[in-house]
């Protein structure tokens, strides 16, 4: 990852980057991450696209999927670093770098995820955003997307088998 960016990052720019960090960081305790991980992926492909970010190299990754060995793509988007899934096309022109230094971390950031959202979307063109209704359901909580009982989300045994009487 020693390559970098020579344009001068704009104050805009790094926003963007850091909202990108903050979607990216939620998404991975998420109970339902896809949402997120696309509006990652949809923010950082109109960056590369402008030439904002800029693919680096490969790394192995730490989670593979039904392979034993993958990698993902290393996108530089102003001083922040993040992997995506590698097209064919990567897959053959970008040099693989190995493994994962775990040393190397991007720079801590503090920022509401309905704020990054918000500038993820201003950013990529989503009109049709609004962050009192936005989640991956059509504005159903977690909650109500899997338990038929809403009006309770403990269970039975959690409070005790005379409460649901």
């Amino acid at each position: 990852m020693s390559e970098v960016i020579e344009n001068k990052v704009t104050v805009k720019e790094h926003e963007l980057s850091q909202a990108i960090f903050i979607v990216n960081k939620h998404a991975k305790a998420a109970p339902m991450p896809k949402v997120l991980y696309d509006l990652k992926k949809s923010a950082i492909q109109k960056m590369l696209k402008e030439g904002k970010a800029q693919k680096i190299g490969l790394h192995f990754s730490n989670n593979p999927k039904n392979a034993k060995q993958q990698s993902d793509v290393i996108v530089q988007c102003g001083e922040y670093f993040f992997h995506l899934p590698p097209s064919k096309e990567d897959i053959k022109t970008l040099p693989h770098l190995g493994s994962r230094d775990t040393n190397k971390r991007n720079p801590k950031t503090h920022m509401s995820l309905s704020r990054a959202k918000a500038i993820i979307h201003s950013y990529i063109g989503s009109h049709s955003y609004n962050p009192k209704t936005y989640s991956s359901h059509q504005g159903q909580s977690y909650f109500q997307q899997n338990n038929k009982r809403t009006s309770n989300i403990f269970t039975s045994s959690f409070l005790g088998k005379d409460f649901l009487k």
